[in-house]
C-alpha cells in the first residue's frame, strides 16, 4: 500500500464501517488508539448526524480515521413488486404491532450533503460502498487531503475504482457479512460470488492501486494470508461487531456464537439488496420472495426490525454476519487489535519458514 495510507496506522487492520448503529465513535476510537484504522458509517444517518459523530470521534482520538459513504442507487423499475412484498409482510406488522415503513422514504441517503460535510470538515480517509463516485467527487476529496477507497466484488469493479482515480480498492469477498458492495444490483443471492483469496489475487493482477481485503476475516493468520495474496491491509467487520465498544444490539452480539444460528446466507429479505446474515425465521420465510429493490425494502422493513429488537426477538432482526461469525471474540476493541497483531506476527514468522518443523508440524 502506498505510504500515504500505511503511514496512517501501524497495523494493517481496518475496522469495517458497519451502518445501523454498530460503528459508533467509541469503537472507531478504540481501534485507532490501538494502531488500526477505525471507521464511522455515514449510511442511514443525516448529514448533521455524521458531522456530530466526526466531532465526537475527534474528541476521543487524535489518530487518523475513516468515514464510509453509500452511493445513490438507481430507481427500482417495478414498484408493484414492492407492494406485493409489503402485502406479504402484513402478518409481521400485526405480530410486532408495528406499521410497515414507507418504501419511498429516500433514495440517495443524503449523498451530496454528506459529501459537503466531508469537504468542509476533511477526514483522513473516505470509502464508498455500492458503487464508484465520479472522478470529480474523488478529486474534490483529494484537494482537501482525503485518501479515497471504494469497494469492489469483481476485477471489473476494481478496474472501475482505479479508473475513477481512487487511491485504493476494498476487495470484498462473498464471505463478508452485511451488504455486498456490488456496483450494480444483481439478482443472484446464491453465494456464487468470488471468495476473498481468489478475489484478491485476481484484483492484484487487474489494477495497480493498493488492495484492502475484506470478507470473513477473524484471525491474524487470515490477515497474513490475504497479505501474502497481494493485499496491503485487511478489513474486519464481524470480528469487531462483538467487541465491548460496538453499538450492535446485545441480541445481535450474542447470536454470533449462539448454537441456534449455525450458518449465514445472502438475502434480500431485510433490504432488497444481497446481504449476508445469520439465518433466522424472517430470513427463511421472506428471503425467497424479496424483490431486488434497495433501499425501498430497507425502508419498508425498518420498523419491523426495530420492533423485533425492542421485543427481544432475534428471529425478526437483521443479524448481519460474515461466514467466520462463530470465531467472534468478546473483547475490548483495542485488545482485539493487539491480539490480531500478535497473531499476524506469529503467522508471518511461520510463513517465512521460521515455524516449520519436520514431519509437517507447525509449532
Amino acid at each position: 500500500m502506498s505510504s500515504a495510507l500505511t503511514d496512517l496506522f501501524p497495523h494493517p487492520i481496518v475496522q469495517a464501517p458497519m451502518a445501523g448503529g454498530v460503528s459508533v465513535p467509541q469503537l472507531a476510537a478504540a481501534v485507532c488508539e490501538a494502531g488500526g484504522l477505525g471507521f464511522l458509517a455515514a449510511g442511514y444517518k443525516t448529514a448533521d448526524g455524521v458531522y456530530q459523530e466526526i466531532k465526537q470521534l475527534r474528541s476521543l482520538t487524535g489518530r487518523p480515521f475513516g468515514v464510509n459513504v453509500f452511493m445513490p442507487q438507481p430507481e427500482y423499475a417495478d414498484p408493484a413488486a414492492v407492494d406485493v412484498y409489503a402485502h406479504q409482510l402484513a402478518g409481521e406488522a400485526t405480530w410486532y404491532e408495528a406499521e410497515l415503513g414507507d418504501p419511498d422514504s429516500g433514495r440517495d441517503d443524503g449523498y451530496e450533503t454528506k459529501l459537503a460535510v466531508l469537504r468542509d470538515n476533511p477526514v483522513p480517509v473516505v470509502s464508498f460502498h455500492f458503487g464508484v463516485p465520479s472522478r470529480e467527487v474523488i478529486d474534490s476529496l483529494h484537494r482537501v487531503g482525503t485518501f479515497v477507497l471504494a469497494a469492489a466484488t469483481t476485477p471489473d469493479e476494481a478496474r472501475a475504482v482505479e479508473r475513477a482515480g481512487a487511491d485504493a480498492v476494498i476487495a470484498q469477498g462473498v464471505e463478508a457479512g452485511g451488504h455486498q458492495g456490488t456496483h450494480r444490483d444483481i439478482p443472484e443471492t446464491d453465494g456464487s460470488g468470488i471468495g476473498l483469496l481468489s478475489l484478491v489475487a485476481q484484483i492484484r493482477e487487474s489494477v495497480n492501486i493498493p488492495i484492502v481485503a475484506a470478507g470473513g476475516i477473524m484471525r491474524g493468520g487470515q490477515i497474513a494470508g490475504v497479505l501474502a495474496a497481494g493485499a496491503s491491509a485487511a478489513q474486519l467487520g464481524t470480528a469487531f461487531l462483538a467487541t465491548h465498544e460496538s453499538g450492535a444490539n446485545t441480541l445481535h452480539k450474542q447470536a454470533l456464537t449462539n448454537p441456534l444460528f449455525v450458518r449465514t446466507e445472502l438475502t434480500r429479505a431485510f433490504s432488497g439488496r444481497p446481504a449476508r446474515g445469520l439465518v433466522n425465521r424472517f430470513l427463511r420465510e421472506h428471503g425467497p420472495y424479496a424483490p431486488p429493490a434497495y433501499p425501498e425494502i430497507h425502508h419498508l422493513t425498518s420498523p419491523l426490525r426495530k420492533a423485533a429488537a425492542k421485543a427481544g426477538d432475534a428471529q425478526g432482526m437483521a443479524l448481519w454476519a460474515g461466514q467466520g461469525h462463530r470465531m467472534a471474540r468478546e473483547l475490548p476493541a483495542g485488545q482485539l487489535v493487539e491480539v490480531l497483531a500478535g497473531e499476524l506476527a506469529t503467522a508471518r514468522a511461520v510463513l517465512s519458514g521460521g515455524g516449520i518443523q519436520g514431519g509437517g508440524g507447525v509449532r
